[in-house]
């Protein structure tokens, strides 16, 4: 409504986990979005209080070979994450719970990300024998700079919202879900009054 579109991701019994089939339907989704004249701005979360996204949905790839690994990161990035980050159309993260791995991959490809009080980030995947594929390795340096970075990826660390707004991975955190979502719409509203074509040429690489 009034010009700003709420996307859920709405997979609360698997944390919102992301596996091929969320990925091209939310490719679709924010594609359709960014051609529709009426959506001057997009808020994206995840259904349940649990989690934004906890993750790729690692029961799709557990047996992935290493050619089928790569693949999957490289259309992941290709389908959803490069194409959020490209959108003329500004993509609000309204960030609660967990965001590990693909989760926080995927704020971090938004243009703007808020968090409630409860929502925890981490880059866990060297765990598992991997690395942030879906571009973690460039876009958390790009924001929280090289020392942050390399500590986070390296440890497979996970952090408190507070921590996050510290060193700047996050612009704001809010009490509770329902604040978050508020304060994300109120951002989006103040972003929608100004020129559309400015809006859409402004580019930070």
């Amino acid at each position: 409504k009034e010009k700003i579109a709420v996307v859920t991701i709405n997979r609360p019994e698997n944390l919102n986990a992301l596996n091929s089939q969320t990925i091209s339907e939310l490719n679709t989704c924010f594609l359709e979005l960014e051609s529709n004249s009426a959506v001057r701005a997009v808020v994206l979360t995840g259904a349940g209080n649990k989690a934004f996204v906890a993750g790729a949905d690692i029961k799709e790839f557990a047996d992935f070979s290493e050619e089928e690994g790569k693949a999957l990161a490289q259309q992941g990035q290709e389908k959803l994450f490069n194409t959020i980050e490209q959108l003329s159309t500004p993509v609000i993260a309204a960030i609660n719970g967990f965001a590990l791995g693909g989760g926080l991959e995927l704020a971090m490809a938004c243009h703007v990300r808020y968090a409630s009080s409860n929502a925890q980030f981490g880059q866990p995947e060297v765990g598992l024998g991997l690395i942030a594929g879906f571009g973690g390795t460039q876009r958390l340096p790009r924001l929280v700079g090289k020392g942050y970075a390399m500590e986070l990826l390296l440890s497979g660390k996970i952090i408190t919202s507070e921590e996050a707004l510290q060193i700047k991975l996050v612009n704001k955190v809010l009490n509770n879900k329902k604040e978050l979502l508020l304060e994300c719409q109120k951002i989006a509203g103040e972003i929608i009054k100004n020129s559309p074509i400015a809006i859409k040429n402004t580019y930070i690489t």
